[in-house]
């Protein structure tokens, strides 16, 4: 499976796309770059898949990469993860914004559908 590196080394790109899966979790919507929204897109779907298999071994492997964050998890599995049983992939929509002042980078608005 192919994934951009983002310019980061692999524990701070982990932990950088964690937070950002666990801030769209919690707001359902979230300002980033364009690079970094595709790859927090993958993150978020495979929450919400763990989500609607419901299991103990799935809610673990969430908590494991949310970073044991149980308010994120449980927001997963119990409302996320219902609003979203018919479909089957597809969960967020990123829309495109102005560049970044600073270094040109294309922003973008990641949020749920």
């Amino acid at each position: 499976m192919a994934y951009r590196k983002l310019g980061r080394e692999t524990r701070h790109r982990r932990s950088m796309l964690a937070t950002l899966t666990k801030e769209l979790i919690a707001n359902e919507r979230i300002v980033t770059t364009e690079t970094r929204a595709k790859e927090v897109r993958k993150s978020f779907d495979k929450m919400v898949t763990y989500g609607k298999k419901g299991t103990l071994v799935s809610r673990r492997l969430a908590l494991a990469f949310l970073h044991n964050d149980e308010k994120a998890v449980n927001k997963v599995f119990n409302e996320l993860a219902p609003r979203y049983s018919d479909r089957n992939g597809g969960y967020t929509r990123i829309i495109k914004m102005t560049e970044r002042k600073g270094d040109g980078a294309l922003q973008v608005i990641l949020e749920l559908v």
